[in-house]
């Protein structure tokens, strides 16, 4: 009996039972949810993996995935998609939002719990990731001791300014929105108000001095980071 823990989220009942019977004598704890919307009522963090189907009622399975990748706390939970849209746009667009694999029905379930285990075994076997530090030009950010350096000199910075800046020198050229930040950052407070991320924007801009350039507002859109 292993540890992982398996959602699985279908609108066709019958395909759910048997993928439940079959993935639970492979040894994982498997849960189905019928919707995405009865799936994301659920602690999603918890699980280890998503088996997603697509076309489902009025939030599908790519817009689902997006809503995941947005948040923190399920932002590398493994997704799979199994579905009968075969196109190659169709699988471009599952591997955009951050599919792990993409499975067209009708399909096998010896290759399904295949692809599965194949998952858990590159998880189990990649190397742990070491916090190093992010350096821009002479921007430099230390995550081991949480230390800004701006031309060398050390600027303090509040904890959630901290992890907006990481959170664009990471993810540099990329526009986020205020929502995309507020779940990133704010991922365990209620009630925080856009108004707040401006204000630390603006904050953030005055201590990075001469790159405060890089860090652009895209009207309508967002902030981005631009290298």
């Amino acid at each position: 009996m292993n540890q992982y823990k398996i959602l699985v989220v279908d609108d066709e009942e019958d395909l759910c039972e048997i993928l439940q019977f079959n993935l639970e004598n492979e040894g994982y704890t498997v849960d189905v949810a019928y919707s995405a919307e009865e799936a994301l009522k659920l602690d999603i963090k918890n699980y280890n993996l998503l088996l997603l189907d697509v076309m489902m009622g009025e939030i599908s399975g790519f817009r689902m995935a997006r809503m995941l990748r947005e948040d923190s706390k399920t932002a590398k939970t493994p997704i799979v998609f199994l579905t009968a849209k075969d196109t190659e746009n169709d699988r471009l667009t599952g591997f955009a939002l951050g599919a792990d694999d993409y499975i067209n029905k009708p399909f096998s379930i010896r290759e399904v719990a295949a692809r599965i285990k194949a998952i858990f075994r590159r998880i189990e076997t990649a190397e742990p990731v070491v916090n190093s530090d992010i350096v821009f030009e002479n921007l430099e950010m230390s995550l081991s001791n949480k230390k800004v350096l701006v031309d060398k000199v050390e600027v303090s910075f509040t904890k959630k300014e901290f992890e907006i800046l990481r959170l664009f020198l990471e993810n540099r050229n990329r526009v986020f929105t205020r929502e995309e930040i507020l779940s990133r950052v704010w991922s365990d407070e209620d009630g925080v108000l856009n108004r707040t991320i401006d204000v630390n924007i603006t904050r953030l801009r005055k201590k990075i001095g001469l790159y405060e350039k890089h860090l652009v507002t895209r009207l309508g859109y967002g902030y981005c980071f631009e290298s």
